[in-house]
């Protein structure tokens, strides 16, 4: 199970990949094209060339969880293809995994009180 809390580091390949290569091959890809531990817990996000598809995948600290979305009609909305890794925020992997354009997520600013209740 993936829980998108507060506290979950959540990195996009922003590179297509072949999907034939199963859970260590993606693991295989996190520490040689990211150059990323995966097994830190966080969740890695690859997607197909036709952007249709998703894979997600997560060391859950008993095993590697592989989670696959393919959208129906339409295409995951997805940064510029260039080698490397970006990092998003939980509410915009909710938005992603939806099929919504997650750029439009912003976090909203929240003035800091000046004092304690």
């Amino acid at each position: 199970m993936i829980a998108a809390g507060a506290d979950l580091k959540i990195y996009i390949a922003t590179r297509p990949i072949d999907f034939r290569c199963g859970h260590d091959g993606l693991a295989a890809k996190v520490q040689e094209m990211l150059r990323l531990d995966p097994f830190s817990g966080a969740a890695f996000v690859f997607r197909s060339k036709r952007a249709d598809r998703i894979e997600i995948l997560v060391w859950d600290r008993t095993g590697l969880v592989l989670v696959h979305k393919r959208l129906e009609g339409c295409k995951f909305v997805w940064p510029t293809i260039a080698d490397g890794v970006m990092r998003i925020s939980p509410a915009m992997f909710a938005a992603l995994f939806e099929g919504l354009d997650w750029r439009l997520v912003r976090p909203e600013e929240a003035r800091r009180p000046q004092a304690a209740g």
